[in-house]
């Protein structure tokens, strides 16, 4: 199942081998009802208190030296609630909002059957390693709940290194980790800015790109080298790659061939 010349596959974590978009969203539900219900808050206000915290997850900014991410996230419901029902701060029912938010996500984050038959399969050809950004406390509790560990030879958190995605520093430490060249390596991801940009600036030998809705990338996206809808589709990229190497290596030897006549 692997291509000459490939001996390692770095793969994404969240939303490319689980669905941490939809685990999310369940998530949320599962804090609007509970708003709802045990708070007598109204539909609107709980979709709003939950739209205010999503937004500041996208831009939330975390030093770990300073701050743990529960006590900033916490925080961030606090706010949320604050915002839109006014009055005083509630750090309780702040609190209360996140651990149901988070245990609800992690709950649902599951690595599916088919996923698990094709990391085994591509693992008796390949190295897989895993990389993943963010904060290490939150990446490494959803590696515990999805149980992906035994399918990697190596498990690498952005949070836990200098640099993340893209920067090419983490993707030579992963290389370094298994032993093997970037010209060796292929990156799968569903981002085009952390994994395909990061795989590009470290000179991987090929970028895949999970592209579920088949979305077209604006102009100035970096460009993958596959494109995919569903991750797995990976062994036949890859086979793809076999077959586009052995008939240039085909052609190398004809024209080779033909020269010494």
């Amino acid at each position: 199942m692997g291509a000459p010349g490939v001996k390692a596959v770095f793969f994404d974590l969240d939303n490319t081998l689980v669905d941490t978009a939809a685990a999310g969203r369940r998530a949320i539900e599962e804090v609007v009802k509970a708003l709802r219900c045990r708070h007598r808050c109204g539909e609107g206000q709980a979709r709003a208190i939950c739209e205010k915290v999503q937004a500041k997850l996208l831009k939330e900014c975390h030093d770990p030296a300073r701050t743990c991410i529960t006590e900033l996230r916490i925080s961030h419901w606090e706010e949320a609630i604050r915002e839109t029902i006014g009055g005083e701060a509630n750090r309780s029912l702040a609190a209360e909002c996140y651990f149901l938010w988070k245990s609800t996500r992690l709950r649902h984050l599951t690595l599916a059957e088919e996923t698990r038959g094709m990391l085994t399969e591509l693992r008796k050809a390949v190295r897989l390693l895993l990389l993943t950004n963010g904060d290490r406390q939150t990446q490494r509790e959803k590696i515990e709940a999805c149980a992906c560990q035994p399918y990697f030879d190596a498990i690498v958190v952005g949070g836990e290194q200098k640099e993340e995605k893209p920067a090419p520093s983490i993707f030579h430490y992963c290389c370094d980790l298994l032993g093997v060249q970037p010209a060796e390596c292929v990156m799968v991801g569903d981002s085009l800015d952390t994994d395909i940009q990061g795989g590009l600036n470290a000179g991987l030998k090929a970028t895949v790109w999970l592209n579920k809705t088949m979305a077209t990338p604006a102009d100035s996206s970096p460009v993958p080298h596959y494109v995919i809808s569903s991750v797995l589709d990976l062994p036949a990229v890859l086979q793809k790659m076999e077959r586009n190497i052995n008939a240039k290596l085909g052609n190398e030897r004809t024209v080779s061939s033909n020269g010494a006549r």
